[in-house]
């Protein structure tokens, strides 16, 4: 009997399904989900109500952070302008997280190999972004960028 050695390998690893891909991408979503329904039904402008900051309570300065939560609830409401005057980074910072999501979604969905967090950003970025956050919290607890201090 001949054996034939042209035919093609066996594919030991056979395609994972879908669903296996999109795990930990819908698991993320559901958590922000969850959080996001959490600030929509707990004010946290009511004082107290989620604690305190850190860096406010130990230096008496706005941390790049601070108004945050409060604008995540005034958008739960639909209330953008309100958003923006809890803290101006809100809008820009969730547009890149859902970009940042969708695309690791996306990549998930298409079977691509992808670690469990994918990383967000390339390491200039990451330098630059941190420089900018740096600059804004000096900005912000200034005289002249107290405009941009929560509301």
């Amino acid at each position: 009997m001949l054996v034939d050695t042209t035919s093609a390998p066996v594919n030991e690893n056979p395609a994972r399904p879908r669903w296996v891909g999109v795990g930990m991408p819908l698991l993320a979503g559901a958590a922000v989900a969850g959080g996001l329904a959490l600030l929509h039904f707990r004010d946290p402008h009511a004082e107290g109500s989620y604690g305190f900051c850190p860096f406010y309570e130990l230096t008496g300065l706005w941390c790049p952070g601070c108004g945050g939560l409060r604008g995540l609830h005034n958008l739960t409401d639909g209330r953008i302008l309100d958003a923006v005057h809890s803290n101006i980074l809100i809008v820009p910072l969730l547009l890149g997280f859902a970009v940042w999501w969708g695309s690791w979604l996306v990549r998930g969905w298409r079977g691509e190999t992808i670690p469990r967090l994918p990383q967000v950003l390339p390491k200039k970025a990451l330098w630059i972004t941190l420089a900018l956050l740096l600059i804004y919290t000096v900005v912000r607890n200034t005289p002249w960028g107290s405009w941009l201090a929560p509301v």
